[in-house]
């Protein structure tokens, strides 16, 4: 029995795929097997046959066929001559991979089911309240500052445009800029044109606390278009870099940089009335002055406005929260910027003349107390205060508190003429030297003893006929020293003037039991005293206003949109009787008028003139000893129905004259002819009854 053909092995041309296509499987192989056993020769014959002629074709495909109840493909059955071989390449089981995917999805999905219900379920408005934060804008919105004007209209103060310079510090990362330190390039590319240092700068753009932070404050427009400029030229490079994509509203190393509208303060006239303004610090708020007095009426209350931003920019779909900002109410000063100007020229030229430290000038109106001019030199311009002296800040018209002088006697005299204890023709003999307490005093010039009226004494400013005359005032020298100090406090020395200025001194006045021995007879004379110019020009102004002390003002009222408020009305004290008002304005008329005074040089044609000489010896503020001299000229014209006041001092005149009468004379005579003019006040009517000056002694 020929046995049957192996059903596996190489096809007659040595096909390719063993074990794939010529694989049969078992099943089929049993039935080749049970016929081989059992069949006659003629099938063996054929089979032989099928067997040859399956050797001469190339092998058929086959996929074998699976065993029955088995994924497995049945193995060759072995056959001699022919041992089994090793099957070829098999694929992995494919289940236990699929378990590994779908647990790891599992998890995946776990993962962000636990995140979606942390989100949505535990604790889902704070994390909505922290994304809202994350792109929310808050800022302020500034308020309008209120114009300062003089009392025409004038604006001596006003506010324009401006930008604060801000930044967002979490744009400077380098996951948004792709550069690796963004703070510290900004703020080198920034610190030239801001002013300011680059460290500090820095500093700000690095910190991780807050979105917001103001790198300048109250920045011209000018400024800010050069910001914007150099954004635009670096998103251009990041452009060119493939960095980034082209926007230049934020894409650059500037990015995080933007402005908030806000105002800057400027002032028209650069220095005029600069002490009476005051300044605006870096942050708006008044520094000085009326800024600094009327800073909450001036500034107004800010509002605030919150968005949603990207990028930077306002998201338009978003909506906004706005809280409008008030505007500050404006002011209108009782100053006449005209006659300003002319006192701050007259003063500031002489100063400089006369090579001093200080001088000031007021002019005041004597029947209102409003004051028309309050000038200081040197002085300073509010726009730069970078190039203002220190000493030059302030309004040392106020704040400095000074003996006054001879230009105090007239507050002696008023004294002796109300008590009645002398009249402007009492006769005072007055010696070369007089011996009083401690001291020996004398004039200002060595004499002969002098034969002088009281008007004389006052004329001439002599020290000694002062201290003779103030002693009629109490049968004792301390009853004298009482009734003296009530005087001088009527007149408000030893106390604020009522205008409230900032660093406004009060001057100095001790009670009369304190007077040391040497004081209770200087002070008559203007030595052992201080106080400041405003207080000495109030003096001449209630002399001028018959006897009524009024006020100073420098505010006649505020404008709240278009309503004006008009400011109180100014404190009124009667000081002395008009009568006597009226005696001492004949009596000042004899310093400027007489040939004997000493103010000769405060003469102005076709007006009558009332007017008083001081030069005192200066206390050095920085050694307190005394140093140079004060020099002053005090006055109100026309005398004979007064309009306005001047008072003129300055302080330690190093070249030339130092003396009141030469150096402030002609000042006051420049100002009071320009205010007269400006006013428009007529000239005086019938000349004056001259007072005599000297007497005759009897043999």
């Amino acid at each position: 029995m020929t046995p049957a053909a192996p059903l596996s092995g190489r096809p007659a041309d040595g096909g390719r795929g063993q074990g794939r296509r010529d694989q049969v499987p078992r099943r089929k192989a049993a039935r080749s097997g049970a016929a081989a056993k059992g069949a006659p020769a003629k099938g063996a014959a054929a089979q032989s046959k099928a067997a040859r002629g399956t050797a001469r074709k190339p092998a058929e495909r086959r996929t074998p066929r699976a065993r029955q109840g088995s994924g497995r493909p049945a193995p060759r059955p072995r056959t001699p001559g022919n041992p089994q071989r090793r099957p070829g390449l098999r694929l992995g089981r494919p289940r236990p991979r699929l378990r590994l995917i779908g647990f790891a999805l599992t998890l995946v999905m776990a993962v962000f089911v636990g995140r979606l219900l942390q989100l949505q379920a535990v604790d889902p408005q704070a994390y909505g309240a922290a994304a809202a934060a994350s792109r929310s804008y808050s800022g302020v919105l500034a308020a309008e500052r209120g114009a300062i004007t003089d009392r025409n209209g004038v604006e001596l103060a006003s506010s324009v445009d401006a930008y604060d310079i801000t930044a967002d510090p979490s744009m400077f990362t380098p996951e948004r800029t792709g550069v690796k330190d963004a703070p510290l390039q900004a703020a080198q590319i920034l610190a030239p044109v801001l002013g300011a240092e680059a460290e500090e700068i820095t500093a700000k753009l690095r910190r991780d606390d807050t979105r917001y932070v103001v790198l300048a404050r109250r920045q011209t427009p000018q400024v800010w278009k050069q910001i914007k400029d150099l954004k635009t030229s670096f998103a251009e490079e990041f452009d060119k870099s493939g960095r980034r994509s082209a926007d230049p509203e934020t894409n650059s190393v500037l990015a995080g940089v933007f402005p908030a509208a806000t105002s800057k303060r400027v002032y028209p006239g650069g220095d005029l009335a600069a002490g009476i303004l005051g300044w605006v610090n870096a942050e708006g708020k008044g520094a000085g002055g009326l800024e600094a007095q009327w800073d909450k009426k001036l500034a107004g209350e800010d509002g605030r406005i919150s968005y949603a931003q990207a990028g930077g920019r306002q998201v338009p779909t978003a909506g906004s929260e706005e809280d409008p900002a008030v505007p500050g109410s404006g002011l209108e000063l009782t100053i006449d910027r005209d006659i300003q100007w002319a006192a701050q020229n007259a003063i500031a030229e002489q100063v400089t003349k006369s090579r001093a430290a200080r001088g000031y000038v007021i002019v005041q109106d004597t029947a209102t107390g409003e004051i028309l001019a309050l000038a200081n030199a040197p002085g300073f311009d509010p726009n730069d205060l970078t190039r203002a002296a220190a000493t030059s800040l302030g309004n040392a018209a106020v704040q400095d508190a000074y003996e006054p002088g001879s230009t105090a006697k007239v507050m002696s005299m008023a004294a002796v003429l109300e008590e009645n204890a002398a009249t402007p023709g009492t006769h005072v003999t007055v010696p070369n030297r007089l011996h009083r307490g401690d001291r020996l005093f004398q004039d200002d010039v060595d004499h002969p003893t002098w034969y002088l009226t009281l008007n004389g004494v006052l004329a001439k400013s002599s020290n000694i006929g002062t201290i003779l005359a103030v002693e009629q005032l109490g049968k004792t020298q301390p009853e004298a020293n009482k009734v003296l100090h009530s005087y001088l406090r009527k007149f408000g020395i030893g106390r604020p003037t009522g205008l409230g200025f900032p660093g406004e001194t009060p001057g100095i006045l001790a009670p009369p039991q304190d007077w040391s021995t040497s004081q209770q007879y200087t002070i008559p004379f203007g030595q052992g005293v201080s106080i400041n110019a405003l207080q000495a020009a109030s003096v001449y102004s209630t002399i001028a206003n018959g006897g009524v002390r009024v006020a100073p003002t420098l505010v006649r009222g505020t404008h709240d949109g278009e309503a004006f408020t008009p400011a109180p009305e100014a404190e009124k004290t009667r000081v002395v009787s008009e009568k006597t008002a009226k005696t001492l304005s004949l009596m000042l008329e004899s310093v400027v008028d007489d040939e004997e005074g000493t103010g000769v040089k405060a003469r102005i044609p076709g007006y009558r003139v009332a007017g008083k000489t001081g030069t005192a010896n200066r206390v050095d503020p920085e050694t307190g000893r005394y140093k140079g001299y004060t020099s002053s000229f005090a006055g109100f014209a026309p005398s004979d129905k007064p309009r306005v006041t001047v008072y003129c001092a300055i302080q330690d005149a190093t070249r030339g004259s130092y003396f009141g009468g030469q150096i402030c004379g002609p000042v006051y005579k420049q100002v009071m002819e320009f205010a007269l003019k400006t006013l428009q006040v007529p000239p005086s009517g019938a000349k004056q009854a001259r007072l005599p000056v000297t007497f005759t002694p009897e043999d």
